[in-house]
C-alpha cells in the first residue's frame, strides 16, 4: 500500500539512511522524510520508528515520532489554539504542525465559532489532496461514546462541551460522559461551538439523553430580583411608588422583569419581614427602636 494512503496515522517504518537535516524512513518500496527536527531523539541506520504520516507546506509527505492526540478514525477532544476568519480554526493535536478546521465545517454564525482555549471532539480526515483536516464529531459518534443517564440525576447541576450548535439548540457532552440537549428557550445567549458551559438537567430521556438548562433556577432568579428592588428603596430612602397594585408596563420599564417575577421577589421580601406595602407604595421595614 502507497505511503499517500497511510497519511493521518501512525506507522512502523525503518531507518534508511541519514542526512544532514532528518532521517529517510522507508516501508521498503518508498521513502519519507523524518526531519531532526521532528525527531525526538537521534536514530540509527534500520531501527524501527513509529511515526505519524502528514503533508508539509510543500505538500510532501512527512514525518514526525511524536504521535498526535488525533488520528483518522481516532477522535479526542483537542484546544483550540487560533482563529483565521476566511480560513477556519487551528487545533493544537500535540504535533508542531496544527490542524486546520475550514470554515466550511463551522457554524455559519461566527459569533457561535469557537475561540482560542475552546474544545473541540474531533478526528482527522484526508481531501483529494492529501491534505490533513480536521472533522467534527457527529450526533452518532458521540452517541457511541455516551452512557445512559439515570432518573437519579434529575435536577444536578452538570458541566460539559457545546458540540453541535443551531438555532433551535445546543447539543453538549457532559464531564459525565451524557449526551445532552439545551433548547433555544433555555439558554440565555447561544453559546459557543466548544464552550464550556454549565446548567441543570431538567429531563431524563428514555434512551438516556439529557435536556439541560442554562437558565438561573427559579430560586436564585428571585434571590437577585429580591435584591434589586431592595437596592432600588435603599437608594430612596426606603420608599418607592411601586407595589403589587403597579402596573406590567411600569414594572418592565423599571425593573427589566416582568409583573409575575416582581409580585414573586416583593413577596418574598415581605415574608422576610423587609418590607410593606402601603396605599400603593413600598417602604423598607424600620427595625424596632430605629429612629431613622
Amino acid at each position: 500500500m502507497p505511503l499517500v494512503d497511510d497519511l493521518g496515522h501512525v506507522v512502523e517504518l525503518t531507518v534508511s539512511r541519514e542526512s544532514e537535516f532528518g532521517y529517510f524512513l522507508t516501508d521498503g518500496t518508498e521513502d519519507v522524510l523524518l526531519h531532526k527536527n521532528e525527531a525526538s531523539k537521534p536514530y540509527s541506520l534500520d531501527d524501527v520508528v513509529n511515526v505519524f504520516l502528514y503533508t508539509d507546506s510543500q505538500g510532501r509527505i512527512a514525518a514526525t515520532d511524536t504521535i498526535p492526540l488525533v488520528t483518522v478514525g481516532k477522535y479526542e477532544w483537542v484546544k483550540v489554539s487560533d482563529v483565521k476568519p476566511g480560513l477556519g480554526i487551528f487545533l493544537d493535536i500535540g504535533t508542531q504542525k496544527e490542524l486546520l478546521l475550514g470554515e466550511e465545517d463551522l457554524p455559519a454564525h461566527k459569533a457561535v465559532w469557537p475561540i482560542v482555549g475552546d474544545l473541540l471532539y474531533v478526528t482527522i480526515r484526508v481531501n483529494k489532496n492529501h491534505r490533513l483536516y480536521a472533522k467534527l464529531a457527529t450526533d452518532p459518534i458521540m452517541e457511541d461514546i455516551a452512557v445512559e443517564a439515570t432518573e437519579k440525576d434529575f435536577n444536578k447541576n452538570v458541566h460539559g462541551y457545546i458540540y453541535r450548535t443551531a438555532k433551535v439548540g445546543s447539543w453538549l457532552f457532559t464531564a459525565e460522559g451524557y449526551k445532552g440537549f439545551i433548547h433555544e428557550t433555555q439558554r440565555p445567549m447561544e453559546p459557543r461551538l466548544g464552550e464550556k458551559v454549565e446548567g441543570r438537567v431538567i429531563d431524563v430521556k428514555v434512551d438516556g439523553t439529557i435536556n439541560v438548562s442554562m437558565l438561573a433556577r427559579k430560586q436564585d432568579v428571585q434571590d437577585v430580583d429580591a435584591d434589586k428592588i431592595y437596592q432600588y428603596l435603599l437608594s430612596r430612602n426606603g420608599a418607592m411608588p411601586y407595589g403589587d397594585k403597579s402596573l406590567p408596563e411600569d414594572i418592565t420599564e423599571r425593573f427589566n422583569m416582568s409583573k409575575a417575577a416582581f409580585k414573586r421577589a416583593l413577596g418574598k421580601l415581605m415574608k422576610e419581614g423587609k418590607v410593606y406595602q402601603e396605599d400603593r407604595w413600598t417602604y423598607i421595614k424600620k427595625e424596632e427602636g430605629d429612629s431613622n
